[in-house]
């Protein structure tokens, strides 16, 4: 099927590596789905790339003459349209190739048959009991609760269910959950009301990452949910993804009601301290974190490496106490925990311990300590 268009170099790609980030990378998927879809329709071109549990779909608009869909090889042709001068690009699909032309540069690429390309389930599935009206919500409070939370999702597809972010209705707002069973990450996004008071849905962290890409500095974001699926709108953006099936587990279990020690101390020191110190914590070794009366110690040892150890002023209130963190899920945590000041509340040395923002109560991070001899 032919199709031809013009239209600007830089649009293009920025369509191409917005739906290139769904494609799929691993092997032994549909080799169609190694290519995004182009859809021409008079001056608006849809450009669409899935792995079938993500998707995400750009509408540009072109100058078009003639409509028809073609699906492309996805990385090839979007570094060949990066490789070309900035200006017009004219592409041309007939006979099994696509023809990409920018001034005296002229490629040659051949198409991957359209028709194997799968009818992806558009988000709102007729005869769904949750397919209503969208939802709109603030794009930059949202992006900013994305990059608090998914860093403690699990990557691990060995337990799917910890790879999703869990959306909650709570105290008339919405709350986001996560955990890879090391750490756990809770925010609370206040009058952001987008379910309903028993509704519940598993969003996996993947696609929660791309959106808060594509989010950028964008003002709002619509929301669609379907039975099984999530659809996101961010200008002319639109990211679906299937939702996670099971249950997410109990955290609430987890918080802690009171730490009777809380250390407080400014947020970018010990960022840095933590940064310096983990560099002799190699092969797991963890960080020791000594607090006291006197302030902090931060200890890092590695057995035939060497030592490191860095003292730091804090307030403490509490018994004295050692606890040793995985370094990389510590830094983690400090690094979604805004503001000038965090305080660090522990109970003993193998209770979880609580990180918080002084002065944010719609943000925590819990970081279950390592056991060391």
């Amino acid at each position: 099927m032919g199709m031809k268009f013009r239209c600007e170099r830089d649009k293009l790609l920025e369509a191409m590596s917005a739906a290139g980030r769904a494609v799929t990378s691993r092997g032994g998927a549909l080799p169609v789905l190694s290519g995004v879809r182009l859809e021409l329709l008079g001056g608006a071109l849809l450009v669409t790339g899935s792995d079938l549990d993500l998707t995400i779909s750009v509408n540009i608009e072109v100058a078009g003459s003639a409509d028809g869909v073609a699906v492309i090889p996805s990385k090839l042709t979007a570094d060949v349209v990066r490789a070309l001068p900035s200006g017009a690009v004219e592409v041309t699909v007939a006979d099994e190739e696509a023809n990409i032309v920018a001034g005296s540069t002229e490629f040659s690429i051949r198409v991957i048959p359209a028709e194997d390309y799968p009818n992806l389930i558009p988000a709102e599935e007729p005869g769904s009991s949750l397919a209503g009206s969208a939802v709109t919500i603030d794009g930059a409070s949202f992006r900013a609760a994305l990059r608090q939370v998914v860093p403690a999702a699990s990557v691990d597809e060995a337990r799917p269910i910890l790879t999703g972010v869990l959306m909650v209705p709570e105290a008339g707002g919405l709350r986001l959950v996560s955990t890879d069973s090391y750490r756990l990450a809770v925010k609370d996004l206040a009058g952001t009301s987008i379910l309903g008071e028993d509704q519940k849905v598993l969003v996996p962290g993947r696609a929660l990452a791309e959106l808060a890409r594509i989010i950028g500095d964008s003002g709002e974001v619509s929301l669609r949910l379907a039975e099984r699926e999530a659809s996101f709108e961010v200008g002319n953006i639109t990211l679906t993804t299937r939702l996670i099936e099971g249950d997410f587990p109990n955290y609430r279990g987890l918080l802690p009601t009171g730490h009777p020690n809380k250390l407080t101390v400014e947020r970018d020191a010990l960022l840095e301290a933590v940064r310096r110190v983990r560099l002799l914590a190699q092969e797991s070794t963890p960080v020791r974190m000594a607090m006291g009366p006197d302030g902090l110690s931060l200890t890092a040892a590695t057995a035939d490496v060497g030592k490191a150890q860095e003292s730091m002023a804090a307030a403490y209130e509490g018994e004295e106490l050692t606890v040793a963190f995985n370094p990389s899920y510590l830094m983690d945590g400090i690094e979604v925990t805004t503001g000038p000041e965090i305080t660090l509340e522990t109970m003993d040395e193998l209770k979880p311990a609580l990180l918080r923002s002084v002065g944010d109560e719609d943000f925590l991070y819990l970081l279950m300590p390592v056991r060391v001899s």
